[in-house]
């Protein structure tokens, strides 16, 4: 059995270590050796930091102020966990993809890495990330790049691909991410797991310059729902260092997933009305999976927000975030800063106040109109990327329905759409293509309302039984002619 611990769910293995049936050493040796025979072909996790997971492993066994949220919802008792590499981790090298700080050791750790570790989940490394968490597939000038467990001549997609491959391939149990224009969406969707965009203030960012902007938040990915809302349970919560958290809600993320409630109305979009492009695959799939939620007893109609110029208004609040965070780095170290980054600066430091304020105003008409959808319809399903897994050395995908992309974020504009709403999104599984390639749904619900969309995601996740696929063996391929 100890061989196997690995392939166990997050929920499984925090119920046996609840119960002592296993020790938090043992997971975290079970974890050490499954990323010893899998990293060389994915190259997930390049960062390790083993001595300091058994010692903390360790530290939970003994008892003591190490185990004083034991009591609380999201405790992980003594469970590995991967953390992106964008978040500080005491003492572990931090290197948030970039050579400027390729030799980065921080002596503290982000408020929520503290908060996962008070909770009881042990660090077993730091995944791979695109530089500064800035594209759709992963890979850095430090690391390189990251592979797709289910063919590893593809991408495993962007910011937090990293961190999907950690949990589909069993490397660890959960997995910490980030999200601003699908980075725990896309993900989750090339390598059919789960990853949730929780509301902007669920979950603390620690430390953030762009202090109030709900554009970039931090989430988990998980193998599947129930795993996925017991991590959010971790994280979620007030954190006197992000202004704009609040407190964890009265009744868990996890409880509401044991108990779950199918939604009354669904509203289903392939293309937002068509204003995105999808490649015919990922259609047809996505179109013909939506219609299963009629099996949950849900009406399905074929709906969708008026979105009105989002991409542009997306870019342009991006920019200014891209502005705040990287201005001084560019005037410091901008030959050793990539160029997709550069230009995202860049366009910040050309736009006027006039257009900022546009732009603004274009994001709160759209949120009213949100409110509005949100009387009608309790859920709105999309297809979670406009394409399936690309190439492993593109930087995004060549085309999508045979058209060519404007620039990197154009194959993310299915994410970045909902990210401008406020909304939080789920990624789920929903099949594959001829290729064999995961596509996925992204499942869209109200503002703070994390638990009636969890419980949605688990009602059809259940009902798909993709999850019941993974955790999987890296297995090499070739690349399909459309990607």
């Amino acid at each position: 059995m100890s061989g196997e611990l690995w392939k166990m769910t997050a929920v499984e293995a925090v119920a046996q270590l609840k119960k002592k049936e296993i020790s938090p050493l043992e997971l975290v040796e079970a974890s050490a050796r499954r990323i010893a025979e899998v990293e060389p072909s994915v190259n997930a996790m390049p960062t390790l930091c083993l001595e300091r997971a058994r010692d903390h492993a360790k530290r939970i066994m003994a008892g003591g102020a190490a185990c004083e949220a034991a009591g609380e919802a999201g405790w992980l008792a003594g469970l590995p966990v991967s953390i992106k590499d964008l978040t500080d981790v005491a003492g572990v090298r931090t290197t948030y993809g970039s050579p400027i700080f390729a030799d980065h050791v921080p002596s503290k750790s982000n408020p929520l890495v503290e908060r996962i570790e008070r909770k009881g989940g042990v660090v077993m490394g730091k995944s791979n990330t695109p530089e500064f968490g800035a594209g759709g597939s992963t890979f850095n000038e430090v690391f390189g790049r990251t592979r797709n467990p289910w063919n590893t001549s593809l991408t495993c997609g962007g910011s937090t691909g990293g961190g999907s491959v950690s949990v589909a391939t069993g490397e660890v149990w959960l997995a910490h991410g980030s999200d601003h224009g699908g980075s725990l969406r896309r993900p989750g969707t090339y390598c059919s797991t789960v990853g949730i965009r929780p509301s902007a203030g669920r979950v603390t960012r620690g430390t953030s310059n762009n202090l109030y902007s709900p554009q970039s938040v931090q989430g988990p990915m998980a193998r599947n729902i129930p795993d996925l809302a017991l991590f959010l349970d971790t994280m979620a919560g007030f954190c006197p260092h992000d202004a704009m958290t609040f407190d964890a809600p009265a009744v868990s993320f996890s409880a509401a997933v044991a108990n779950p409630v199918a939604p009354k109305r669904v509203a289903w979009t392939a293309d937002f009305g068509g204003r995105f492009e999808l490649d015919r695959d990922v259609r047809e799939i996505c179109t013909s999976m939506a219609r299963r939620f009629e099996e949950l007893g849900c009406i399905v109609e074929e709906a969708t927000p008026d979105f009105g110029p989002v991409d542009e208004v997306f870019m342009a609040l991006r920019s200014q975030q891209f502005v705040v965070d990287r201005e001084l780095q560019l005037e410091q170290h901008r030959d050793k800063i990539k160029p997709d980054i550069i230009w995202n600066t860049e366009l910040g430091f050309k736009q006027t106040t006039r257009q900022l304020a546009w732009a603004e105003r274009e994001r709160a008409a759209l949120y009213r109109r949100m409110v509005e959808f949100w009387q009608k319809y309790d859920l709105l399903v999309t297809p979670s990327a406009p394409t399936a897994a690309f190439d492993v050395n593109l930087r995004a995908p060549p085309t999508i329905n045979g058209k060519k992309l404007d620039n990197y974020m154009s194959g993310s504009t299915l994410n970045s759409a909902i990210t401008v709403t406020g909304s939080p999104a789920v990624a789920v599984p929903c099949g594959f293509d001829p290729y064999g390639r995961p596509v996925g749904l992204q499942l869209v619900g109200k503002p703070r309302g994390e638990a009636a969309l969890l419980q949605a995601a688990s009602m059809y996740e259940s009902l798909v039984g993709l999850s019941k696929l993974l955790p999987i063996d890296p297995k090499p391929g070739t690349v399909p002619p459309s990607a």
